[in-house]
């Protein structure tokens, strides 16, 4: 909570430079190109690692347990660098930001790859972690300053290029795979990848500056608790996709029996409908209200994930891992679009505050899931994040914002 009574005491919002106001249309689609592809290479560089990790989870002879205690090493990355994100932003600017971590983020990657032991990946996880929310926070602060160039909703679109990087990087992790490359050789090719974006779209980044007034601190001051809540539901969102992320190929491996090669279809399956769902889910935020969007979204992770717990059967995995995926697909860009236009507290210290609660369920419940799986196995374990959609669809009658 300190974390958000500290934000608070910042009155300001982002001042556009005149260049952008006055700019041609088929300029500000290129800024937007831009901005989705930096979503894209964090995308990847993610999925890269997620489609490596029932290999490294053999390589290195790990028990589910184990795993889950090494996930861990994930969300201490993300702890140890959320106090300081917002502020990096708010002080350097997000565009320098993001050149910056983005590049440090897939060399990070590529270290996880040279992993040999548990340690050494524990320690390559929490590195990601820390360039990962650094990231996370200067891209969606881009995605916020693009979208109020356009003047329309355009955030879930931006997701949606990131979750297309994850199909992407699960159909080149099964040509890596189909083709014998050791994981090191695999991130280090993916590194290069993400180099090649940022050195194309660097100078396209949007130049806001932050005009922050710091007011006379109080002894105490109470959280934002819209900021609070937003992040709460969040958290409940990305722990759903992150153990579709983590888990999805050890749960068609393990529990679904699935042959070979098929054990990836689970988390293809999810990507390309979260994918498609944050590609439509303006259009259907714009007709049908972000109210019932995400309550209807709340349900239907619920309901794919106790699908694929009573019917652990190849092809109705499938379809549960596919609604899950539509479940998941506009939560979160509605959220941070929700945040970024706080009216009282700058976009990167918003997005912070959100975005790095929510990320913790995305880093935190797949160790979780790991441990829970060790004391009464996997399935047990994605029925008790099922009841987090619930969760979701109750709190969202408690956020203003979303009338």
């Amino acid at each position: 909570m300190q974390y958000f009574n500290f934000i608070g005491i910042y009155k300001a919002k982002g001042k556009y430079k005149k260049t952008y106001r006055d700019a041609k249309q088929s300029y500000l689609n290129r800024i937007r190109w831009a901005v989705s592809m930096f979503y894209f290479g964090m995308g990847l560089s993610f999925a890269t690692w997620a489609s490596r990790i029932p290999n490294i989870k053999a390589d290195l002879q790990l028990s589910d347990g184990e795993l889950g205690t090494i996930l861990f090493a994930l969300p201490v990355g993300q702890l140890t660098m959320m106090f300081f994100s917002g502020k990096l932003v708010t002080r350097f600017g997000s565009d320098r930001i993001l050149t910056l971590s983005a590049l440090l983020y897939a060399f990070s990657l590529t270290n996880i790859g040279l992993a040999q032991n548990a340690w050494q990946l524990a320690l390559g996880l929490v590195f990601f972690g820390i360039f990962g929310n650094l990231t996370n926070i200067s891209i969606n602060t881009q995605g916020i300053y693009t979208e109020g160039l356009f003047r329309r909703a355009i955030m879930s679109s931006f997701h949606g290029m990131w979750s297309l990087a994850g199909f992407t990087g699960a159909i080149v992790g099964l040509g890596m795979l189909a083709l014998k490359i050791t994981t090191y050789m695999h991130f280090v090719i993916v590194a290069f990848v993400v180099l090649a974006l940022v050195g194309i779209n660097v100078k396209y980044l949007i130049k806001a500056k932050e005009k922050v007034r710091v007011e006379k601190k109080k002894t105490f001051r109470k959280p934002d608790m819209s900021l609070v809540l937003l992040g709460v539901i969040g958290f409940c969102s990305m722990a759903s996709e992150g153990i579709m992320f983590d888990w999805s190929g050890v749960y068609f491996k393990d529990v679904v029996k699935a042959p070979g090669p098929l054990i990836i279809i689970g988390y293809t399956s999810f990507m390309i409908m979260m994918a498609s769902g944050r590609f439509f889910g303006d259009y259907l935020i714009n007709k049908f209200g972000r109210k019932t969007v995400m309550q209807i979204s709340g349900v239907m992770i619920s309901s794919g994930l106790y699908m694929a717990v009573i019917f652990p059967y190849i092809i109705p995995c499938t379809i549960a891992f596919m609604i899950v995926g539509l479940g998941v697909s506009t939560v979160i860009p509605t959220l941070y679009s929700i945040a970024g236009k706080h009216p009282t507290i700058p976009t990167g210290e918003a997005l912070t505050a959100v975005s790095s609660v929510s990320f913790l369920g995305f880093l935190m419940g797949p160790p979780v899931i790991g441990h829970i799986s060790e004391l009464f196995g996997l399935q047990f374990s994605f029925a008790f994040i099922g009841m987090f959609g619930i969760l979701i669809a109750f709190l969202v009658k408690r956020v203003k914002a979303m009338e």
